[in-house]
């Protein structure tokens, strides 16, 4: 088969992707891609086979294991997202516990006052920029408050991490590492230096396995990097599609409005749809792996699209429609892949998942008018594979 060349798909598949994933699904499970920087990867595109190369041991998720370095993971040392055990193990063994579905929810009264206060201040203008005023603030303070980031310092951050996940020059990516790791390097070190805190940081710095074992300064600073960054980009895309997929599908938000007990749901299927996060971080092959009917060399990268398994017809009944009921019909619901599958399942899901459900329902409270703003030009789509979402939605409240 042909290296399919995505720099000459142009706009059009980074504005919809779907259609373009539809077509490689049916020729096939996975596919030779060359990327638009000449990089050349397999594209996963099958859902079964996307479930089975997230949890497959023989795909690693450290450059390192094929005598490369990440730029990121370099820059900022190891975390769980690009670490196999029994390194990803112990790694993971001492943050999950901070993010358990019971201490999440010990978060839902301070989640549900920020999103208060953000419409407070964005609703009297009538309409707006709902990225701007409302989706990407919720989860930057959460986030921010959660880490102990000072206020003042968010602004900053939002650049560093643009220029890390949506890099529109060849240096960004590593500009903006570079600035946050001095940046979380001092606010480390201040961290500890200080009076014991209750925020995430100074918890990270004293905790302790039963064993005894302890992050080290390099593996703190790399997994607040993960949790800031994975913690706050992909819930303002979660919030804003969750959104437009409603508001593009008026039966839809109107079923909802009538029965909030559908919010779950919705959620679910939004993440389905049109979820956050377009491909998995790279996998590399320790050996020739067989996907499908392709088998993949030893040492080549593997990128799963998680949106494309998420609308594999073979699973989930017709894929391309927003169906907030899909999971009450027989036959029509499965697990979607939104947060991966297997031991690199996303730590912050439950995080996600909550204050999702704050912003939508309160959003939807709080506007019962709320619509898209037509007056406004087309939309400007976050670039590369990583995150689907815009960068502005406009709203009339």
């Amino acid at each position: 088969m042909a290296i399919i060349e995505l720099a000459a798909l142009g706009a059009d598949f980074t504005a919809d992707p779907h259609p373009f994933y539809a077509k490689l699904r049916d020729a096939g499970p996975v596919h030779e891609v060359r990327g638009a920087d000449g990089g050349r990867f397999w594209l996963v595109v099958g859902y079964e086979e996307a479930r089975a190369a997230l949890a497959d041991p023989r795909l690693s998720k450290s450059m390192a294991t094929v005598g490369g370095h990440e730029a990121a993971e370099s820059i900022m040392g190891p975390h769980v997202l690009v670490l196999d055990p029994p390194d990803h193990t112990r790694l993971r063994k001492l943050v999950a516990p901070e993010f358990t579905t019971r201490r999440v929810e010990a978060l839902r009264p301070r989640i549900q006052r920020i999103a208060d206060e953000l419409l407070d201040a964005a609703v009297p203008a009538g309409s707006g920029d709902l990225v701007d005023a409302f989706a990407f603030p919720l989860p930057i303070i959460v986030i921010c408050e959660l880490l102990g980031i000072p206020p003042g310092d968010r602004d900053s951050f939002r650049a560093w991490s643009n220029k890390i996940l949506t890099p529109t020059g060849p240096d960004d990516a590593r500009e903006g590492s570079l600035l946050l790791r001095a940046y979380l390097d001092d606010l480390i070190e201040d961290k500890r230096r200080s009076e014991p805190a209750d925020d995430l940081l100074s918890t990270l710095l004293r905790t302790r396995a039963e064993n005894g074992d302890r992050l080290s300064a390099e593996e703190l600073r790399a997994s607040a990097y993960l949790l800031l960054i994975a913690g706050h980009e992909t819930t303002v895309n979660l919030i804003s599609n969750a959104t437009r997929s409603l508001l593009t599908h008026p039966a839809q938000l109107a079923a909802l409005r009538a029965d909030f007990g559908l919010l779950d749901a919705t959620i679910e299927e939004a993440l389905r749809y049109e979820g956050p996060v377009e491909t998995s971080t790279l996998r590399f092959t320790l050996e020739p792996v067989t996907i499908g009917d392709t088998v993949v060399p030893e040492g080549d990268k593997v990128l799963v699209s998680l949106a494309a398994a998420n609308r594999d017809q073979t699973v989930f009944p017709a894929p391309d429609t927003f169906d907030i009921r899909r999971s009450e019909q027989p036959g029509r619901s499965r697990s979607h892949v939104a947060f991966g599958h297997g031991i690199h399942f996303c730590l912050g899901a439950p995080l996600a998942r909550l204050e999702a459900r704050i912003a939508l329902r309160t959003l939807l409270e709080r506007c019962p008018d709320l619509a898209l703003d037509t007056t406004a030009g087309p939309y400007e789509w976050l670039p590369g594979l990583l995150l689907r979402g815009v960068r502005e939605l406009p709203v009339r409240w």
